[in-house]
């Protein structure tokens, strides 16, 4: 993911309100959200040149999600960072497989990590050092740099998401609304993270349009006590609409089970 903004523990019904948008080349190959056939209590996208994902959800009430950290110097020969969304739903217990990320966090790409389970949710990072640690019920964001960075996008993300906790409804409208938003940051606001300011420009949006990179998918997760609503929306170039996926993944009741009802 490029631009998340989540609630933990404000809604009335769901412990964990979800908006994010992915932002990729197009070239990249990826498959819609979907329950895996290899691990079939998991849904989520799938990146098919590493294998990972952005964002996942569990039968067993698990969500993750990651975002990469936007430095300006490249990166090579590190594990992808994708690997770590499918451990912070599937791996048990939750926070002993954190703690192993944490020991690990330099093997990886720049990372942020977001892992919830059971009313609780933890941020992992690796950069500019390893951190972790639990995060405060509120309304938070993240783009690709640390947790409750105040960018523009980040910031109007956060100010719809918090009017749209207030109306107390499932309407996703307004949210799907906010993902779409194209408008992009005066100069003075911008933030700089060693990209061209044509770059920093363009990836100043919510919603980045383009034939060779931009907002390949919008997300938002409703996390309730015994079930989880997933719904994507998927774009190709130039913003070209490709699809929706709308998903009610039911809460195993042994977490450890792979079965579940749909």
């Amino acid at each position: 993911m490029c631009l998340i903004a989540f609630a933990l523990q404000v809604h009335p019904r769901y412990r964990l309100v979800l908006a994010a948008n992915r932002d990729e080349f197009h070239a990249r190959p990826s498959a819609a959200a979907q329950f895996h056939v290899d691990a079939p209590q998991l849904f989520g996208g799938r990146d098919l040149q590493a294998g990972g994902s952005w964002l996942l959800a569990s039968a067993a009430g698990r969500v993750a999600a990651v975002t990469n950290v936007r430095s300006g110097m490249p990166e090579s020969g590190l594990r992808s960072r994708g690997e770590l969304v499918r451990r912070g739903v599937a791996v048990e217990p939750l926070l002993g497989e954190l703690q192993r990320v944490h020991e690990t966090a330099a093997d990886f790409g720049r990372f942020n990590l977001l892992a919830y389970e059971a009313g609780r949710l933890w941020y992992a990072g690796n950069h500019p050092e390893a951190r972790l640690h639990q995060v405060d019920a509120g309304v938070h964001t993240l783009s690709n740099a640390a947790l409750d960075t105040p960018w523009p996008k980040t910031r109007r993300l956060q100010a719809v998401l918090s009017a749209w906790l207030g109306r107390g409804d499932d309407a996703v409208t307004p949210l799907f609304d906010a993902l779409a938003d194209p408008r992009i940051a005066a100069d003075e606001d911008l933030p700089s993270t060693g990209v061209p300011l044509e770059w920093e420009r363009r990836l100043s949006a919510a919603f980045i349009t383009g034939d060779d990179y931009g907002t390949r998918a919008s997300s938002i997760v409703l996390v309730a006590d015994d079930h989880i609503r997933f719904i994507e929306r998927r774009f190709g170039p130039a913003g070209v609409a490709l699809g929706e996926t709308d998903e009610r993944i039911e809460r195993a009741s042994d977490s450890t089970s792979a079965a579940f009802r749909r």
